[in-house]
């Protein structure tokens, strides 16, 4: 663990949804007009607690892309817009088990990667570097696109999949039709981060800190899944989830690089692990803080509890048509799993600007 109005014109996608029963429904669902550079709070038409209304996917699927071999969850027609969604940590596909399916219903083409040591997702070699480094998921996100002949597609994500759609958004514009980020803006440095924050800031990040310590890392290898249920329950005070809704996600964290990965990302943060020399100029570029062009909307939810900037701390890193909305109704830090429907609405509403 961002002024035109929208055009009135219908894509190709909507159009062939208008003609289904199933779309009338969801159009109606799913119609609203955002002013970019404006902020809109929202009130998600979902229920946001208790068992969400799907538990599977309607496919999983296996693909070798770059150093690894991807499991990902796909839905709606194959020729759709794709829309790739990227979930965080401590996560993974399952937070977007009914943002999937509201969207395969408007025509999209909806693809789920697990990220890098998560789920079935697997290295192809022993002997890769089980690294992860900011730029190391984009360039894996970029090698399933590769691997998919997905020349561009619609991205979303919220936590480290949010920081990686920024990333791809940021150095392959021309792969990035347009994103959703919750939260905003993610991308950072090591260099950045050396820079200390207030006391309760830094409180916030404790398990950043735990990480960086061997204590952190065997501790958190004997008690992963106690440790991912507190940060559900920190990162989203007012979500009610139970157990069979957590134990659907628990079963990603039993990837046998799911540790590795996990430890490196956050030690590699604070500039305590090192990472691959050939991502070293991505990083270069990322540290500089790159503006975001292509159209974005961020997401907000009203009772997020995890670490999080301010929308007015990011807002200008975002040059493209641009919306900011927070969403209502005690929402966390797994917006998309808690409020579905708001989520699925900003995909489309970003894809028609």
């Amino acid at each position: 663990m961002d002024d035109n109005t929208k055009p009135e014109e219908i894509n190709h996608h909507r159009r062939r949804f208008f003609g289904t029963a199933a779309a009338a429904f969801a159009v109606a669902e799913l119609a609203m007009n955002g002013t970019a550079n404006a902020q809109t709070e929202i009130t998600p038409k979902l229920p946001t607690s208790g068992p969400t209304t799907h538990t599977s996917f309607r496919s999983l699927k296996q693909i070798e892309a770059g150093d690894l071999n991807v499991g990902y969850a796909e839905d709606g027609p194959a020729d759709g817009t794709p829309v790739i969604l990227l979930h965080g940590w401590p996560y993974d596909i399952h937070s977007y088990v009914d943002v999937a399916p509201i969207l395969a219903s408007a025509g999209y083409r909806v693809i789920i990667p697990y990220l890098r040591g998560h789920g079935t997702t697997h290295f192809l070699s022993a002997e890769s570097v089980r690294n992860g480094q900011q730029a190391v998921i984009a360039a894996d996100v970029i090698a399933l696109m590769d691997a998919l002949a997905v020349k561009e597609a619609v991205i979303g994500g919220y936590d480290w999949g949010a920081r990686t759609a920024n990333i791809v958004a940021a150095l392959w514009p021309e792969r990035c039709r347009a994103m959703v980020s919750v939260s905003g803006y993610l991308i950072g440095s090591q260099e950045a981060n050396k820079m200390p924050l207030s006391p309760e800031a830094e409180l916030a990040w404790w398990y950043q800190f735990y990480f960086a310590t061997e204590r952190g890392r065997v501790g958190y290898e004997k008690y992963t899944h106690d440790f991912a249920k507190l940060i559900w329950r920190l990162a989203s005070p007012q979500w009610k989830f139970d157990d069979s809704l957590f134990d659907r996600s628990g079963s990603a964290f039993d990837n046998p690089d799911h540790v590795a990965i996990v430890i490196h990302n956050y030690r590699w943060r604070l500039g305590l692990a090192e990472g691959e020399a050939k991502y070293d100029d991505l990083e270069k570029r990322l540290a500089e803080g790159p503006s975001i062009t292509v159209p974005t909307i961020t997401l907000e939810g009203d009772a997020n509890g995890a670490p999080h900037p301010d929308a007015s701390a990011y807002s200008k890193k975002f040059s493209g048509k641009y919306e900011h909305r927070v969403i209502k109704g005690g929402i966390g830090h797994n917006l998309p799993q808690e409020a579905p429907q708001a989520f699925a609405e900003a995909i489309v509403d970003v894809d028609g600007y």
